[in-house]
């Protein structure tokens, strides 16, 4: 079957053109496809789906298997793929996922071809029970978490999927093998929960290194982004309405809190194609 490797700043998928019929024991192939050693590698696969409510519709697959709500860094790489294959017209495009149908406004090149898309990614969930965490109330911000006995101060934001941020000095020494895997199966979160340690920088700018559940440490996380930066604005280190600057270990991404939305904006690279047995 041919496939598409794709990475918007480094958060790398393969992709599957499945408008006409979505692979079975998606979630087995996944675990195998993802190997970075012994098949092509990757944070995981993501089908691109025909759907009856959106233009095209995407479901994502962790490196472990287990199915994903939504990836910011994927869908901006959905919403090339769909229009450089001549399923999407013009510099738009709807995407459905798990955590609602998403807007993406198409940036391309000269030739056509996309190289960029901002993405509407919804209002932020603050709720502590909606996260899911077991934290209460309206908003988490700076509540304190013990991790292996150290005990931090962490802020929830569910961007569609569950984030816990926090800010942390050193990211450079920092162990976030031990400490990440820690925090995503930490018993607050029954769902487990992505972690992103965020370090400020400066105005409206924040340098993050992210562990995903499900994958590890990745170079990129779109919707773990969009959850600093808010996360940045609740407790006063950033503005809201203003845009702000992530800097991953792959690349930047531009995000947006207004008053009603998220807004993301990064790139989306065709990396390689190719043909793999299924």
């Amino acid at each position: 079957m041919k496939f598409y490797k794709m990475h918007g700043i480094g958060n790398d998928y393969i992709y599957f053109d499945c408008m006409k019929g979505e692979l079975k024991n998606a979630g087995e192939i996944s675990k195998r496809l993802s190997d970075r050693h012994f098949s092509i590698g990757g944070d995981g696969i993501i089908m691109l789906c025909s759907s009856d409510i959106a233009d095209v519709k995407m479901r994502m697959f962790n490196a472990d298997g287990s199915e994903g709500k939504m990836c910011g860094n994927g869908i901006r790489c959905v919403g090339k793929l769909a229009h450089d294959l001549g399923y999407v017209k013009g510099s738009t495009c709807t995407v459905e996922t798990l955590s609602g149908i998403k807007r993406l406004e198409l940036e391309t090149s000269a030739g056509g071809v996309v190289t960029a898309a901002r993405v509407d990614m919804g209002a932020p969930e603050l709720r502590g029970e909606k996260i899911p965490s077991s934290f209460k109330g309206d908003r988490v911000v700076n509540a304190p978490l013990e991790v292996l006995g150290t005990t931090y101060s962490v802020t929830l934001v569910s961007m569609g999927n569950p984030h816990c941020v926090v800010f942390y000095d050193d990211l450079i020494c920092l162990d976030i093998k031990t400490i990440g895997r820690a925090f995503e199966t930490h018993p607050a979160f029954p769902e487990r929960v992505n972690t992103e340690f965020i370090r400020p920088m400066g105005q409206n700018r924040l340098k993050m290194r992210v562990w995903e559940r499900g994958t590890g440490e990745t170079l990129a996380c779109g919707t773990g982004a969009c959850a600093s930066a808010v996360a940045a604005v609740l407790n006063g280190i950033c503005q809201r309405g203003e845009e702000i600057t992530v800097s991953l270990l792959g690349g930047d991404l531009k995000i947006t809190w207004t008053d009603d939305t998220v807004y993301m904006y990064g790139a989306a690279t065709l990396a390689y194609v190719g043909d793999v047995a299924i």
